[in-house]
């Protein structure tokens, strides 16, 4: 690959990811700020699950078939730039919901497009796409420090996190990528003049492979594991800010350093644990780090580090179980249908789980506020331990179901 076109991908995965991590991590502070409750911010973070059900769509039948993937690209991002822009001057809950939908149905699919773009320049994307897709990482860790500490010296604010201006940041970041696209090696759609299958779009030819056992089981946990993943991130920042952690958003890029340092350290932790062994580590993770959050306050330093330890834990929660995963989708599934399978793969986690989870941290999230009136003024608090708690005994079971049924000694040097 020419290093002008890896500079250019590079950028493409930098930008990506800088605009998905300057709205998504602070969303739950802006929301609590203007009086939102628990169940309208779970409906507000299940917009991106519902985007992903649909957005198979926008890929399979529009840039596979009739326009170039570079110039779709653009267009979604465009489009996303003013919606994100409206989002940010709603203040009424439904209203909001709506308009937050058509922005992340705009913006999921541009996931799956960018590595498509990616990959169709490689010749060798074992090898090319990582250090390129890495830079993705960089620009969701670029966006939450930006978030964390641009305030002081350019609004003159104690903290955006809690303001509509990260919005207008991603909305701006949407309106230079639309742009950057235009620049993008030009790739143009592969299956123009095929007929449009449902099945090939959704996956479904995967299907097949849920009559082997193990695999329904593998897609039954992983689905289940979305749900208390959704908690970190719906309300993580909330959590840390609400409790005293100064700049949350810069402080929680440390879990996607992590999450580079465990992508580095993958292929040899799992030729020795094997593929099992290593998605029951990236569970235990979880339920460690809701148990962190329980009871790590800021009240003391040893109670802080367990805030910064499950923050920190993020890498090995998701390399060690989702692209383990991806892994072990790709190891199973034939040629013919690996595609499709990983699809469904998404689908169900990326879709179906996150919405649930969404839903259930909302509620439980409402459930758990305390309202409280001072000097004629209501403030609402939460009862964080309880909220932490709950995921970590989700994630608990979902271990001891996956260690119980799970096996994959099928899979050949497993």
């Amino acid at each position: 690959m020419k290093r002008t076109v890896r500079v250019q991908l590079s950028g493409m995965m930098f930008l990506e990811f800088f605009i998905w991590g300057n709205w998504f991590v602070t969303l739950w502070r802006y929301l609590d700020r203007l009086n939102f409750d628990g169940t309208q911010i779970g409906a507000a973070y299940s917009t991106t699950g519902w985007a992903a059900v649909i957005s198979p769509f926008f890929v399979g039948m529009i840039a596979d078939r009739f326009f170039p993937a570079q110039k779709v690209l653009a267009f979604l991002h465009l489009a996303g730039a003013v919606l994100m822009v409206w989002a940010s001057t709603i203040t009424e809950p439904f209203m909001f919901f709506w308009i937050l939908l058509a922005y992340t149905v705009c913006y999921m699919p541009t996931l799956a497009l960018s590595n498509s773009i990616a990959f169709s320049q490689m010749s060798n994307p074992e090898t090319e796409f990582p250090p390129i897709r890495v830079l993705g990482t960089i620009g969701w860790i670029a966006a939450g420090l930006l978030v964390g500490f641009m305030p002081q010296s350019v609004f003159g604010l104690a903290t955006i996190e809690d303001t509509h201006i990260p919005m207008r940041i991603a909305a701006g970041a949407s309106l230079l990528m639309a742009v950057y696209c235009v620049f993008l090696p030009h790739t143009p759609p592969k299956s123009t003049g095929q007929k449009v299958r449902i099945a090939d779009v959704l996956g479904l030819k995967a299907l097949a492979l849920l009559k082997d056992r193990s695999f329904a089981i593998f897609i039954l946990c992983s689905l289940l594991i979305c749900i208390p993943l959704s908690f970190y991130y719906q309300s993580a920042n909330g959590f840390l800010g609400e409790i005293g952690l100064k700049n949350p958003a810069a402080k929680m890029t440390l879990g996607q350093a992590s999450e580079i340092f465990f992508m580095l350290l993958m292929p040899f932790v799992l030729a020795r644990l094997g593929i099992k062994r290593l998605m029951l580590v990236g569970m235990a993770a979880w339920v460690l780090r809701y148990v962190f959050f329980a009871f790590g306050n800021t009240s003391s330093e040893m109670l802080t580090s367990f805030l910064y330890l499950g923050i920190l834990l993020h890498g090995i929660c998701y390399d060690f179980f989702f692209v383990t995963g991806q892994i072990y989708v790709d190891k199973k599934a034939p040629a013919e249908i690996r595609a499709s399978a990983q699809g469904l793969l998404a689908f169900m986690t990326l879709g179906v789980g996150m919405i649930i989870g969404n839903l259930i941290n909302g509620a439980i999230t409402r459930s758990c506020a305390v309202s409280t009136i001072i000097d004629g003024i209501q403030t609402v608090s939460y009862n964080w331990q309880t909220i932490w708690l709950i995921p970590a005994a989700m994630a608990l079971a979902v271990f001891v179901l996956f260690f119980v049924t799970f096996s994959n000694r099928t899979l050949r040097g497993d």
